[in-house]
């Protein structure tokens, strides 16, 4: 009796695992909303200065999308019970995620020396979201890693398998997710000057 208890208690989490992570999801698309929308009305106040985007936001983003790649691959071969790929997807999936991460920054570096900061005396309103809303981001991004450091340990305790990989999936949603994210802001950025 106690067995089927738990039992039923862990297949109603793994039920409510995917739309709980949708509607998290929803909300932070709901936040760069506000925060796009903020800087599409900020455009027509008179000391708005244009300016292009650091060409490492360039290489960030082709670094994200095959990192995408990687992961969509990943989950492919945990299906054909193929670990040895999937560590190595999982893996190269990591290591471009924090080449985004570094590539973030220094595209906060050319910005900085091309003398468009945060906040202050010398910042724009345009620089000042910029950098806002890229940093928002990257906590996200942040707390994409964690969520493929914590699906490495599992595979690598060999918890997912072709039978089951629900936590490498919610993993994989959340990460094309800031991915897509990310995209949606690089081109926002790129074409709403």
């Amino acid at each position: 009796m106690k067995k089927s208890l738990e039992q039923e208690y862990k297949q109603a989490q793994r039920k409510s695992a995917k739309p709980m992570l949708w509607v998290s999801m929803i909300s932070m698309t709901m936040m760069f909303a506000g925060l796009t929308s903020a800087y599409v009305v900020s455009r027509k106040r008179s000391d708005w200065v244009s300016f292009d985007l650091p060409q490492a936001f360039y290489i960030s983003t082709l670094l994200i999308i095959i990192s995408s790649i990687t992961f969509i691959l990943a989950k492919y071969f945990i299906k054909k019970d193929n670990r040895p790929l999937t560590s190595v997807l999982l893996l190269i999936t990591l290591l471009l995620g924090i080449g985004f991460i570094y590539f973030q920054f220094e595209g906060f570096n050319e910005l900085f020396n091309a003398g468009l900061v945060f906040a202050g005396e010398h910042s724009t309103v345009k620089s000042s979201f910029i950098y806002g809303i890229t940093l928002a981001h990257l906590a996200h991004i942040a707390a994409g890693i964690i969520v493929l450091l914590v699906v490495l340990f599992n595979h690598f305790n060999k918890k997912y398998s072709s039978k089951d990989s629900l936590g490498l999936e919610l993993g994989a949603i959340f990460w094309h997710f800031v991915d897509i994210l990310w995209i949606y802001l690089f081109l926002f950025f790129y074409f709403i000057r």
